[in-house]
């Protein structure tokens, strides 16, 4: 498909065609990518030791800094890029994809050399007791060598699929993913690594994810990154920033929360409390990916058309995913609410670790559903450039609307407490994404007057 064909499609293919095709590559590289996730807690879990698997936890806050950062140089560049696509102006598209993957690039780098240089400091920041601390320097080291790669892997997934090539972001994606799940016992059991065996399968499939993605990046009629096109300009990276902010809210704040999470549960329960909060974050992360891919088929679609100046096709959009979005939660949540102690138990064998894990994952799993309003909204509104909106609403539901409750009820209700604070940021985060919904929707419909 050349680059004319792909604005034609994308301005023109009916919304309940559109949507799906974008989305289905989205949703596998998403619960992929979260499958694979938990393949470390899975596979490290079999060690039979909580601490290791705490570690793995631990290590995930650091990881969820990658994401955002990395988040944020992808969907600024990528909301960016979907609006010149639909105006028509690849020049300054081009410009946009190969500046943000070089900063991308750079910046894990920096953060990989820094890390290694205060290797302890930082695991007993992301939250390291003394019983957990060999296995998280042990795992977190080789994430740190991987950085630069994993940082440019998620600019270069989210510019393919803000282009429309969703696909071509997936191959890459579940190519990681395949290695990874292959490399997890391989180097574990047979080679007798343990936990540093779990982060070298991982360091090593992003490597080829990212191999993989930039070979994307030269077909299908998507914009070639071009090293002469780099432009170091304010303009850039004000774009960057304006499109790019919600996500490093988002997934920045959700890993100050999920490091907040770790120091509590630690002070409550010690490593079985820590590891089985761990196991429920990963399950619920594999169970929300697929709303999240939904979510990321909408962005493209509201990029081309906000820029085009059709706005219902914007509207309609949304509808749609929420819709459809709302029944498949809702059976994820009935059979997550019944299921749970079955789906701990895959991961731990331990009793303690149990019984923590089961009763976080039902309370979260009750207020599932609100995430086919909370997820569409955020990424509606991110996509058509409404920062303000998106950066508060993607500051809640993993930051400003879950810390406050953490805090104040795992201080009244111990360990219950901790377990309710999720669902209560669920609830409070829907309340704030409808009114900013509607006041987009009455903003367009002006426009559309005019």
């Amino acid at each position: 498909m050349t680059a004319e064909q792909k604005q034609k499609d994308m301005l023109e293919t009916p919304i309940h065609r559109l949507i799906p095709k974008l989305a289905v590559p989205t949703i596998i590289s998403m619960l992929v990518t979260s499958f694979y996730n938990m393949a470390d807690t899975f596979f490290v879990g079999q060690l039979d030791d909580p601490s290791a698997t705490a570690a793995v936890g631990v290590v995930f806050s650091y990881m969820a800094v990658l994401q955002a950062i990395g988040f944020m140089f992808g969907h600024g560049a990528g909301n960016f890029i979907s609006r010149c696509l639909g105006k028509g102006e690849t020049e300054r598209a081009s410009c946009m994809a190969v500046t943000s993957f070089v900063s991308a690039l750079a910046t894990g780098a920096l953060l990989a050399v820094l890390g290694l240089c205060f290797l302890e400091p930082l695991s007993r920041f992301l939250g390291s007791t003394e019983t957990i601390l060999p296995y998280t320097k042990d795992y977190l080291r080789f994430i740190l060598i991987a950085s630069p790669w994993m940082m440019a892997s998620f600019v270069l997934n989210n510019q393919l699929r803000f282009q429309g090539s969703a696909t071509y972001a997936m191959v890459g994606i579940v190519a990681g993913a395949v290695i990874n799940i292959g490399l997890d016992p391989l180097l574990m059991f047979v080679f007798d690594m343990g936990v540093q065996g779990a982060a070298i399968a991982t360091a090593f499939s992003q490597l080829v994810s990212f191999s993989v993605l930039w070979i994307g990046t030269g077909r299908g009629g998507n914009l070639k990154m071009k090293l002469q096109n780099i432009t170091l300009r304010l303009w850039v990276y004000a774009e960057i920033l304006r499109g790019g902010i919600p996500s490093l809210f988002r997934q920045g704040l959700a890993s100050i929360s999920a490091i907040c999470l770790n120091k509590v549960a630690g002070s409550l329960g010690g490593d079985a409390a820590i590891a089985g909060m761990s196991i429920v974050s990963r399950v619920m992360m594999f169970a929300n990916s697929a709303m999240i891919g939904f979510g990321q088929g909408l962005q493209p679609v509201c990029g081309f058309n906000y820029g085009a100046g059709k706005y219902d096709r914007v509207r309609q959009g949304f509808w749609f995913c929420v819709k459809w979005a709302a029944l498949f939660l809702t059976a994820i949540g009935i059979a997550g609410v019944i299921f749970a102690p079955t789906i701990v138990s895959w991961f731990q064998s331990d009793e303690t670790v149990r019984q923590v894990a089961k009763w976080a994952l039902r309370f979260q799993c009750i207020t599932f559903v609100l995430n086919s309003w909370i997820v569409p909204s955020n990424m509606m509104l991110q996509a058509v450039g409404k920062t303000v909106g998106a950066s508060l609403l993607a500051a809640s539901r993993n930051g400003i609307l879950f810390l406050p409750p953490l805090y104040i009820l795992s201080y009244f209700f111990d360990i219950t407490g901790m377990q309710l604070a999720q669902p209560i940021a669920d609830v409070c985060s829907c309340l704030l994404a409808i009114p900013l919904t509607f006041k987009f929707f009455k903003e367009i419909k002006i426009n559309k007057q005019h």
